[in-house]
């Protein structure tokens, strides 16, 4: 078992070290979103682009259930493996892979069933409608793959192997490059053509994963030839999952309002938001990176009962994480101009994205704040916190913001200023629960 121990050995090292794999395979995940934009971009012009952008956010919000539920798996099998629980982590394993496999099904029949329902209560426009339905009903048809990836990938890094994860999804991004360019310049497909690269580069992902869990020592082995399910290890999962995948459709469903409001704007703004929510990955994904690496932390020395371990890896992760950040947004806020031109010939796209960029990077780091001390209390096996916090700033006080300044200036700017309000909110809230909550939990 590849497996690494987070309860012993330098806290900033150990956290380091395996957070730095996290933010690989979160990196390369995005450059096949990032990659898809660049040649549809590209190849086939802005109202493409914005036909993808516009179908992203429900995919996002249509998968973030069973984000949430890789969170618990995660929490569970960290505790588990901390803990030395090999017959219950075997369990754990095994069920969820089932469920990776009826949930994608779900997913698949939900999301190509109401693909131009879902379109149109987004409010659309009708000019791109026809390539976001194409584009949103082959995505979905992959659902099964990216489902159990999800959960399986989960389970690996939270036996502390982030190595494993990142490599797989190397892989995918490779099958993805290639994809689109053969679908796209050689084949000359439309947006369709791009879908098509991400669910066969995520297929091979999650071969890859199920592989790596089929090789684990005794008793921990997946038996594909022997699945079996149990309902108290889901029944767990879901006490953790379900908070946890509300919170990711909440903050999703939260964007699809806002997305319905930049919609009216036109065409162009539609492409700028798109442009900006692929270059704020440069920010997010490291402070995704983080948080996935502390609920392994905390959940592994939870498990075996060492909190001041766990007060030290705070002070590490919000302190360096703030500060990185903070310098980060800076940095891409002035050379911002210049890179956004790989993503698109359009000028008035790149003027409004520049808009964006200079509200929100500044103060991004606030995001630090909000995703650790959420990834302390998932570590805990708590994830009703966090929730609340996010449906309260996210869904709550992000809405009305963006709908009063929307009201009384409609304009990017104006959509742009909800997303810092909201995370400060969210920051302030989260922190104030934590330090009540946290210190009783320790």
């Amino acid at each position: 078992m590849k497996s690494k121990n987070l309860t012993e050995g330098n806290v900033t090292g150990s956290i380091l070290l395996f957070a730095l794999p996290l933010l690989g395979s979160s990196l390369i995940q995005q450059l096949y979103t990032t990659v898809d934009l660049v040649f549809v971009g590209q190849f086939l012009g802005t109202e493409a682009s914005a036909a993808v952008g516009a179908s992203s956010l429900i995919i996002t919000c249509l998968v973030g259930f069973f984000t949430g539920m890789a969170t618990g798996t995660s929490v569970f099998t960290a505790q588990y493996f901390g803990g030395k629980q090999w017959e219950k982590l075997r369990r754990l394993i095994q069920t969820m892979f089932l469920v990776g496999i009826g949930g994608g099904i779900i997913l698949m029949v939900l999301g190509v069933g109401g693909a131009r329902l879902f379109l149109t209560a987004m409010g659309t426009p009708e000019d791109i409608m026809g390539s976001a339905v194409l584009y949103l009903k082959v995505y979905m048809t992959g659902m099964v793959p990216t489902v159990l990836y999800n959960l399986m990938s989960g389970i690996i890094r939270a036996l502390g192997d982030s190595k494993n994860p990142m490599f797989f999804q190397c892989v995918g991004g490779v099958l993805n490059i290639v994809g689109d360019y053969v679908c796209i310049a050689v084949f000359g497909m439309g947006v369709e053509g791009t879908a098509v690269a991400t669910v066969v580069s995520q297929a091979a992902a999650a071969i890859l994963s199920a592989g790596y869990l089929v090789r684990l020592k005794s008793p921990c082995a997946l038996r594909l030839r022997r699945p079996e399910f149990y309902g108290k290890e889901l029944g767990n999962v879901l006490r953790v999952g379900v908070p946890a995948g509300i919170q990711s459709m909440v903050i999703t469903f939260s964007n699809i309002l806002i997305q319905s409001q930049i919609n009216t704007l036109g065409v162009t703004s539609i492409a700028a938001f798109t442009v900006y929510f692929r270059t704020e990955m440069i920010l997010y994904l490291p402070i995704l990176a983080l948080g996935q690496a502390v609920v392994s932390f905390v959940g592994q020395n939870y498990g075996a009962g060492k909190p001041e371990r766990i007060r030290k890896g705070n002070r590490v992760c919000i302190g360096g994480g703030t500060a990185a950040v903070f310098a980060a947004g800076i940095v891409l806020m002035f050379a911002a101009p210049a890179f956004l031109h790989i993503f698109t010939k359009d000028e008035a796209v790149i003027a409004q994205t520049v808009d964006i960029i200079r509200i929100t990077f500044p103060l991004y780091f606030l995001y630090v704040i909000l995703e650790v001390l959420s990834g302390n209390l998932r570590g805990y096996g708590q994830a009703v916190i966090p929730m609340i916090v996010t449906i309260v700033s996210f869904c709550g006080f992000r809405i009305v913001f963006m709908f009063t300044a929307m009201t009384l200036r409609p304009s990017v700017r104006s959509v742009a200023f909800s997303y810092p309000a909201s995370w400060a909110l969210a920051a302030l809230l989260m922190a104030i629960v934590y330090f009540l909550w946290g210190d009783n939990k320790r």
